[in-house]
């Protein structure tokens, strides 16, 4: 394996937030549906990036990162945040490769990592939604994820097509 993975610290935030304001950039432009339409202003981007970093600070999300030799190349968020009856569950969200650094393994160790980082906050049960049709949904069918069934037209993706989402489950 040629990158690790760590738990980015609120402390890292100056450093990190230019770096995946990239990855978030490279991911919208080359059609990923994470939230964000194409033409995503910089500044969007960044602002998006420092309030994770705020969600980081007040522990309610872990935020993990994917670093080689050229800088950061992915990340994924387990948010923690939930109501008082949920509190042994989280949601996973933006799961993002830059795309020169997709086919090295980065996606599915970033996932493997968060769901260690789950079970060792006693979050035993994990909730996500991905687009139908991506890799990334075949990535978590790879990775034991259930598949609980598909939400037609849930999202649109960069360029204003309606996208379903396939919603999973994991139990760790």
């Amino acid at each position: 394996m040629d990158f690790s993975i760590e738990r980015a610290s609120a402390s890292g935030e100056a450093e990190l937030v230019p770096a995946l304001t990239e990855v978030l950039m490279d991911c919208v432009e080359g059609g990923a549906s994470v939230s964000f339409m194409a033409g995503l202003p910089r500044e969007r981007a960044e602002a998006f990036w420092r309030k994770v970093f705020g969600a980081v600070r007040d522990g309610t999300t872990v935020l993990l990162v994917a670093r080689d030799g050229s800088g950061i190349q992915g990340t994924v968020q387990l948010d923690l945040h939930m109501p008082d009856n949920q509190q042994h569950r989280a949601d996973v969200k933006k799961l993002l490769v830059h795309r020169r650094a997709r086919r090295r393994g980065i996606a599915q160790a970033l996932v493997q990592q968060l769901e260690q980082e789950a079970h060792r906050l006693n979050r035993t049960l994990l909730v996500l939604d991905t687009v139908t049709g991506s890799a990334a949904e075949q990535l978590y069918a790879q990775l034991e994820w259930t598949r609980v069934g598909v939400i037609p037209d849930y999202a649109l993706m960069p360029d204003g097509q309606p996208s379903g989402t396939t919603l999973f489950y994991k139990r760790v």
